[in-house]
């Protein structure tokens, strides 16, 4: 059984067992109108579930290697992520982390940030449990200044206390906030721990030096992991959206999910469909999972081999395309918007044939004065093609980025070729390996802060700068 069978079937049995008995309604759905909905609620779902599975592991699961801290409480990374880091499918590893999970229930919370000196970015990334990007602070939207920004719920009503430089509101009671502060080399370090140590996320009594807000009252998290995404699908989201009120948009699928006994109130302790409307959810969840791969692989437009798009966003953005936002978290959850990231991404030649390591070599090579048209920084990421992750190798490198480039060996045109393959291409070339996985590899180039004037790869798709092709090295 192949990994998206064993995901199919895992999750199929996690929709029948949340599913109403249909025989036990008067009013009870088609066989029809069941496969339609498993479809849906699958395709709706899937990154509600990523998102609360990925903050289960970092702030509430302390028994997880991924674990992070308590929730509410800032943690830094004082190193950039490696092939031990699970959680989250393909992660970015070139800026260290800060990351916070806020409960806005009981009051906002305000997220501070100190002076950062210029020239070096940094980003802080407000994503809720929807996978919306709410908000940024940083280098691009705020400046690199120092502030403190107001983080709110849904449903807070209220002002923002005078000195607070603005107000950030997520769709759902819990949000993450995400930091990235850029890493100028290894000896750099110490200079990112002192920034991170600067930065600073306080409930709103905290900072206005009050009484601190009774607490909400407590929940019984249900637990998450990568296994049990699979086994609970539909009880965690039904879980998520208890604490994420649905928008205007959300309506119609909320409506449609609630016909086949899957929404906030629900508790998955249903009885199994009858037998035909067990086939068609069967089939449908089937069907959810395929579209979702095969968006997740056409997102934006197909440039020399690369898909090159804009696939992550808030509310407004996605205006209910709930298979675009699912698979902007198939390709990887937590991405950036377009405009302080885009991320062109390959597992293919151009002729369309698969990168495959295990088979054959490869380059890409940037042409002198070429380079990825990035105010911050770019970098080339490469990861095991089968499970999105960064890959164990014997130089512990897993990305090749701007700032590596002065102790790269340039060609004689001043160009500057990167070599993936699973073995070292020799002493005087491994400055420009990137060791790869024995089988098939997943590429992500990160544009950081994308220039806007010419050259530039923005609108994604329609730039005037390409990524330049992976080539077979024969």
């Amino acid at each position: 059984m192949n990994r998206l069978s064993l995901l199919f079937a895992a999750t199929l049995a996690s929709f029948t067992a949340t599913i109403h008995p249909c025989s036990a309604q008067t009013d009870a759905p088609t066989a029809d109108e069941v496969k339609a909905a498993a479809e849906e609620a699958y395709i709706y779902g899937l990154p509600m579930v990523m998102a609360y599975t990925a903050s289960y592991e970092f702030w509430l699961d302390k028994s997880s290697s991924q674990y992070k801290s308590p929730m509410g409480e800032l943690t830094h990374s004082r190193r950039v992520f490696t092939y031990e880091d699970t959680a989250v499918i393909v992660p970015n590893s070139d800026t260290p982390y800060s990351f916070v999970c806020l409960d806005l229930r009981a009051e906002p919370w305000v997220v501070s940030v100190p002076d950062v000196e210029e020239g070096r970015y940094f980003s802080v990334q407000l994503v809720d449990w929807n996978a919306f990007n709410f908000g940024y602070i940083g280098s691009r939207t705020t400046g690199n200044g120092a502030g403190d920004f107001l983080v709110v719920g849904p449903d807070w009503k209220g002002e923002a206390p005078a000195g607070t430089k603005g107000v950030l509101r997520s769709s759902s009671q819990f949000c993450i906030a995400i930091i990235r502060t850029q890493l100028f080399g290894p000896d750099d370090m110490a200079n990112v721990a002192k920034i991170q140590d600067g930065y600073q996320a306080r409930p709103l009594s905290a900072f206005l030096k009050q009484p601190a807000t009774p607490a909400a009252a407590a929940i019984d998290f249900p637990k998450a992991n990568a296994q049990l995404a699979k086994e609970n699908f539909f009880g965690l989201l039904e879980f998520v959206m208890q604490v994420a009120p649905p928008g205007p948009e959300e309506k119609e699928i909320r409506a449609k999910l609630a016909r086949i006994g899957v929404g906030p109130k629900k508790k998955s302790d249903f009885k199994d469909l009858p037998p035909a409307h067990k086939a068609a959810a069967l089939e449908g969840v089937k069907a959810g999972m395929a579209k979702v791969q095969e968006r997740a692989g056409s997102i934006g437009k197909r440039i020399n081999g690369w898909q090159v798009g804009s696939a992550f966003g808030n509310r407004d953005f996605y205006k209910g395309d709930w298979l675009l936002r699912a698979a902007a978290a198939q390709a990887g959850i937590f991405g950036n918007n377009a405009e302080e990231a885009v991320y062109p991404m390959t597992r293919w030649l151009p002729d369309g044939e698969v990168i495959d390591t295990s088979k054959n070599n490869y380059e890409i090579t940037f042409p002198a004065g070429k380079f990825p048209p990035a105010k911050a920084f770019w970098s080339v990421t490469i990861y095991d093609g089968k499970s999105q992750l960064l890959i164990k190798n014997p130089i512990n490198r897993y990305l090749i980025n701007s700032p590596m480039l002065s102790g790269m060996k340039k060609n004689d045109d001043g160009s500057i070729t990167l070599h993936i393959r699973k073995d070292s291409p020799g002493a005087d070339k491994e400055s420009n390996w990137l060791p790869a996985p024995d089988g098939p590899v997943y590429l992500v180039m990160r544009l950081y802060w994308p220039q806007t004037e010419s050259p530039s790869i923005l609108p994604p798709g329609e730039g005037d700068w390409a990524p330049p092709a992976v080539q077979m090295v024969k």
